[in-house]
């Protein structure tokens, strides 16, 4: 018989995410803060140093898909403890480069592979599992973890003045195998059957879609569940994967990798530009907590106000010549953190309307395999296009390019129509 505890169990899932999603994603997204160092210690140009963010992306994305089929299949808790190690001797082994290909080895290919195996392609469906309800505002409260990452980096940056950037990354690596270990090893369950559960709002055996789809009440007991092959071949897929490339892959990841540095060159100290980067960070959080939005007000608007955020935060940002008007580092800041933030839920979310069921996880892995697409060109074209011309406007400029483009996608996948064309499909 199922328990029906007063506490349910999913939240210390949620939790566990948050915080493991701090740990995992502050190590990558600390590439910022450690660049400067980076390219002052060694004759290396901005485009080349910045190959290892865009080979952690791009290798991280070709790797989720692995991680969340092997989550499906095999033991998930397994998996992610070994990511932990992976990633935790990976970060170390940092503090020991003297070559550029050791970062390329280290950060670029080792730690994407850590951060795979622990981190959200698992993390993700889990949730997913955990809850068959709001599913918006648990997706945005397990991202929230994504945006304190940033916040993470005051922390980075206080340990490098104190210590030195090489010391530094062995203290990330302490700090993420002490903390990870203990709780994936006894806290952490994929599913809730796994402890004799069922999911949040799922007293019947499959999921209520959300009203925002278009199909409010329309149980997917009632709908016809597609194979894998079938849902590789249909284009509303590959519209999703596109749109998250083409946000977070160019857009996003383009804009963070050379934020501070951008700061730093306009006359701004080291700390007041890592400052920017953790305000971004807490109103990423925000905004990742406003995911909920999308569950009532529908994916394709809430990914519209986003876009619209967060190009208009990317307009402060080129207006920014000088230490004179520090007011626009703090528009573009907020405006793109809260953007950002509400686009990663609402978009995962919109996955779910369309694709929930046994493949959910190779879907989960496939979109992040796509961010990884993008994020291989994005960082590596800021710095190059800086190279050549001595300015990150035209960088910016496809940045929002990018970003408008993921917006039309994510229409044409059009999750508010979910329901309906599956209960259509069933008919066939």
């Amino acid at each position: 018989m199922v328990k029906r505890p007063v506490f349910f169990y999913g939240w210390i899932i949620v939790a566990i995410t948050v915080i493991s999603m701090i740990l995992i994603y502050g190590i990558r997204h600390s590439f910022s803060v450690f660049f400067s160092r980076i390219l002052q210690e060694f004759p290396w140009s901005r485009g080349n140093i910045a190959v290892m963010f865009s080979l952690n992306i791009f290798i991280y994305g070709l790797l989720a898909p692995v991680a969340g089929a092997l989550a499906d299949r095999w033991n998930p808790r397994r998996v992610m403890l070994l990511g932990v190690v992976i990633l935790g001797l990976a970060t170390a082994g940092c503090a020991l480069v003297s070559e550029l290909w050791h970062f390329y080895l280290l950060f670029g290919c080792l730690m994407p592979l850590g951060s795979a195996f622990s981190g959200w392609p698992i993390m993700a469906p889990s949730l997913i599992n955990w809850f068959t309800k709001r599913r918006g505002l648990v997706l945005g409260i397990g991202q929230m973890g994504g945006g304190l990452s940033f916040v993470y980096s005051i922390f980075i940056e206080f340990t490098i003045s104190q210590m030195g950037w090489r010391e530094t990354f062995i203290v990330l690596a302490v700090i993420l195998v002490i903390f990870l270990l203990p709780l994936y090893l006894f806290f952490f369950y994929y599913r809730p059957e796994e402890k004799g559960l069922h999911s949040y709002g799922g007293e019947v055996a499959f999921p209520v879609l959300p009203s925002s789809t278009g199909g409010a009440g329309i149980r997917s007991s009632m709908l016809w569940e597609r194979t894998l092959g079938e849902i590789l071949r249909g284009p509303r897929l590959w519209f999703l994967v596109l749109s998250y490339a083409l946000f977070w892959g160019v857009g996003g990841y383009l804009v963070l990798a050379h934020q501070v540095k951008f700061t730093e060159d306009a006359g701004y100290s080291s700390l007041f530009s890592v400052s920017i980067f953790a305000i971004f960070g807490i109103t990423l959080f925000m905004g990742q907590l406003s995911g909920f939005v999308s569950d009532w007000w529908g994916r394709e608007k809430t990914v519209t106000l986003a876009t619209v955020l967060s190009i208009g935060a990317l307009i402060a940002l080129l207006l920014v010549r000088d230490t004179s008007q520090p007011w626009l580092l703090y528009a573009y800041s907020i405006s793109l953190g809260y953007g950002a933030g509400l686009f990663s839920p609402t978009l995962f979310a919109a996955s779910a309307d369309i694709f929930y069921g046994r493949h959910y996880g190779a879907v989960a892995g496939l979109l992040l395999a796509g961010m990884g697409a993008g994020g291989a060109v994005g960082p590596w074209i800021g710095g190059y296009l800086f190279d050549l011309s001595g300015s990150y406007t035209s960088s910016f400029i496809l940045c929002m390019i990018s970003m408008g483009l993921s917006c039309i996608m994510l229409w044409m996948a059009a999750p508010r129509k979910a329901a309906l064309n599956r209960v259509k499909e069933k008919g066939r």
